[in-house]
């Protein structure tokens, strides 16, 4: 067993029995672990050192207990959390399966009717979050997990717990919270007014991404990224997959406008254009 392993056993072992690291990330780790109470499988999430140190193990517990008041089919649950050596961590069920991102790396895009249908299923999951006050903030394909015919929105309380870091702390030691591809212009700025309005900014690079197979702003650098984001016009779908319809493309192009107040002002507006557009194609 690694130190690091070693390290987290010592703090989660009589609960869970540790098999080993199934990934590793900027802003966490996550472990596969055995639940000895539930007898089933889980996954349990370590934030990363830079980030446990800007946040803290109280402002930590407060932030993961909101997310734990949530209850929704789409949303993955979170079972317990803790902290203890300078670790901080939260268990959630281990989701047999595979992510957007992994399916998008097998198929290339999905078709049209199938990336509405997983979409909505992602936005319902996110208008409860926020008819709640719980914005997500760090929407991608990999926080997307596909399992048993349909999307379940994973992370709420890494992306919960990073947003409530000391960001000055963060800017210091140059963590970026969220991945950039998917962040809104405001968040780039380190707006601290986030709403909803950023959930669907980047509900809008999935979905664009779903259909091409690539984030609609990518650049040879991480500040060219940034810039293009920041400045760039929202790049064609129909250039890259003359397949999806034009109404859609301009519900896409309107998610991902530079200014919050030009966009959907919720996740609902976007799905009732969504409905609209089906329902005037059919």
């Amino acid at each position: 067993m690694s130190s690091e392993l070693a390290e987290l056993a010592a703090v989660i072992g009589d609960r869970y029995t540790l098999v080993r690291q199934l990934a590793r990330g900027g802003m966490a780790t996550v472990y596969l672990a055995e639940d000895r109470v539930r007898g089933c499988p889980v996954a349990v999430k370590v934030m990363g050192q830079k980030i446990a140190s800007a946040l803290g193990a109280a402002r930590f517990r407060r932030e993961i207990e909101i997310v734990r008041s949530m209850a929704h089919p789409g949303i993955v649950p979170l079972y317990d959390s803790g902290s203890g050596g300078g670790l901080l961590y939260y268990v959630m069920p281990y989701v047999e399966g595979e992510s957007l991102h992994e399916r998008l790396q097998r198929t290339g895009r999905l078709g049209v009717t199938e990336a509405l249908t997983l979409l909505a299923e992602v936005a319902d999951a996110l208008g409860y979050a926020h008819r709640r006050g719980i914005v997500h903030r760090d929407i991608k394909p990999d926080n997307i997990l596909l399992s048993g015919g349909r999307a379940l929105v994973a992370d709420f309380g890494l992306a919960r717990a990073s947003a409530a870091a000391d960001s000055q702390k963060l800017t210091a030691t140059g963590v970026v919270v969220g991945t950039v591809y998917y962040m809104s212009p405001e968040q780039l700025r380190e707006d601290p007014e986030l709403d909803a309005r950023g959930d669907v900014y980047s509900l809008g690079c999935v979905l664009y991404e779903s259909l091409t197979g690539e984030p609609p702003f990518v650049g040879t650098s991480l500040n060219e990224t940034i810039t293009r984001i920041l400045r760039a016009p929202v790049p064609s779908v129909r250039r890259l997959n003359p397949e999806v319809p034009v109404a859609l493309e301009g519900i896409i192009a309107r998610s991902l406008a530079k200014a919050a107040a030009d966009r959907f002002g919720s996740i609902e507006e976007l799905v009732d254009a969504f409905r609209e557009m089906t329902q005037g194609s059919g």
